[in-house]
């Protein structure tokens, strides 16, 4: 009996102190071009102002988790080929190890491969993004929702939504708040492919909206101004999240922390000039969260 007890003291002491937060990190130049080749001893990691030290490094590919979010409301209807481009310039740089899904969003939200969790290739989740018609009302709120719920039935290294939509948002049951306690809970980085008018002119179109998904997560919205950009624009979202580095450290401990922690990731690398870095901006503390996941 004391054996036993002390091994299930000892489990529970190690579960406590091995809890990890992940943060994907991007590094690029002033001309935005990917920073390659860069060390654990270049990063610096701040948890609530305070330096934490770095636990895990990975750079370079890793297996992604991927959910396209994809917006089948009314005012998407004419921008239905540009569209149906940005998505398959998205999935065709897919591997085979990547776990692929998608959701679609009108004033309801439908997985898009019903009670399949994963797609089995990209053609396939191309097809049936393509298929649900445009019309209704646009809860892009409860379509990220959905995805970043979904997220969690992933085990790849890597955890990515790409929202493509116009940005407006007339019937979610969700606000941004919850949105954004749903992206801390999950780490995962959001892109977003606005497809706005030029200029955008209709009520339902939000360029802001798009924007503050993806810079809260890590990520960055592209604006295409023209059919050709946006496969391009898809194609950088694909190459983007294939050069993330990643890194994780123990966050730290003692009485009256905050449920939310901001992060901060500094990047000094000599002969590199001046970097620009991309990260998640916070996270919700497990401890003080139920819901976050383990």
């Amino acid at each position: 009996m004391i054996l036993l007890l002390f091994v299930l003291l000892f489990q529970a002491v190690i579960s406590v102190h091995t809890e990890l937060v992940a943060v994907p990190v991007t590094v690029t130049d002033s001309h935005g071009r990917h920073v390659t080749g860069l060390s654990q001893e270049d990063f610096r990691v701040f948890e609530d102002g305070r330096p934490q030290p770095i636990a895990v490094f990975h750079r370079g590919e890793l297996p992604v988790t991927l959910g396209v979010v994809v917006d089948r409301s009314q005012s998407m209807k004419a921008k239905e080929a540009a569209l149906a481009a940005a998505v398959s310039a998205l999935l065709q740089p897919s591997r085979p190890d990547d776990e692929l899904f998608g959701v679609d969003f009108n004033d309801q939200v439908i997985l898009t491969l019903g009670d399949q969790p994963f797609a089995r290739n990209a053609a396939e989740l191309t097809a049936a993004l393509n298929a649900v018609p445009a019309q209704s009302q646009t809860a892009l709120y409860d379509g990220v929702a959905e995805g970043l719920q979904h997220l969690d039935l992933g085990h790849a290294g890597r955890r990515v939504l790409v929202v493509v939509s116009d940005g407006g948002d007339n019937a979610s049951r969700r606000s941004y708040k919850e949105i954004l306690a749903l992206a801390r809970r999950s780490d995962a980085v959001i892109y977003a492919i606005g497809l706005l008018g030029a200029p955008p002119t209709q009520e339902e179109e939000d360029e802001g909206l798009l924007r503050r998904l993806c810079k809260d997560t890590g990520g960055i919205a592209y604006f295409p101004r023209t059919f050709d950009e946006v496969a391009t624009m898809a194609t950088a979202i694909a190459h983007d999240l294939r050069e993330q580095y990643t890194l994780g450290f123990v966050p730290g401990e003692g009485p009256n922390r905050p449920a939310v922690h901001t992060i901060d990731v500094k990047v000094t690398a000599s002969g590199r000039g001046r970097l620009q870095v991309r990260t998640r901006s916070g996270y919700i503390s497990a401890d003080r969260d139920p819901k976050a996941r383990p």
